[in-house]
């Protein structure tokens, strides 16, 4: 008995101290930021050679006016509308066409192959450029955007032609917005 007793207490003794020297694994730790920093410089560089691009495209073109967003895309009327002054806003309904070319003006996706499009305004997941610039036309306007690839489909791509960080050249034409009625409704 006394032997039986003295091995599990010689193993309870084994236990406690085996757990109680584990230690936990300490998080492997990235203090130096020097990936944050090299991806940071990497994304300067993308835009400033996509900006420059642009610059180039509108410095070609001296005769058309574009306009500088704030959200760091560029645009020209093709056809403005100035006597109409509603814009799409949050929920309505905008009937849109466009077509997407390369910063080259090689067509990517066609206006017949995009087929007229129905956008419920910010509700409705489009390209980020689109999302806001159809924000600034008026119905039965046509707006060239030209947009660096982080207003388009960015360093991911469309999955099929539009390639990564791939600036686009859209041609939009606003057929026609309907107001929210759901909204007025509730």
């Amino acid at each position: 008995m006394k032997k039986i007793t003295g091995i599990v207490l010689a193993m309870a003794a084994m236990a406690v101290t085996a757990c109680s020297q584990q230690q936990a694994r300490r998080p492997v730790s990235h203090s130096e930021g020097s990936f944050m920093e090299e991806s940071i410089e990497r994304n300067k560089k993308l835009i400033a050679n996509e900006e420059q691009e642009i610059d180039s495209i509108i410095k070609s073109t001296p005769s058309v006016k574009y306009i500088a967003s704030a959200k760091g895309y560029w645009y020209t009327y093709n056809t403005e509308v100035v006597d109409d002054t509603i814009s799409p806003k949050l929920g309505d309904i905008a009937y849109f066409d466009y077509e997407i070319k390369d910063i080259k003006g090689n067509v990517i996706y066609s206006k017949a192959e995009l087929r007229p499009q129905v956008y419920k305004v910010d509700k409705q997941n489009i390209m980020m450029g689109l999302r806001d610039g159809i924000k600034l036309m008026n119905t039965g306007e046509t707006v060239t955007f030209l947009f660096p690839s982080h207003m388009g489909f960015g360093y991911h791509g469309d999955n099929n032609r539009i390639g990564t960080n791939q600036s686009l050249i859209c041609t939009v034409t606003l057929n026609d917005i309907k107001a929210d009625t759901q909204a007025k409704q509730h």
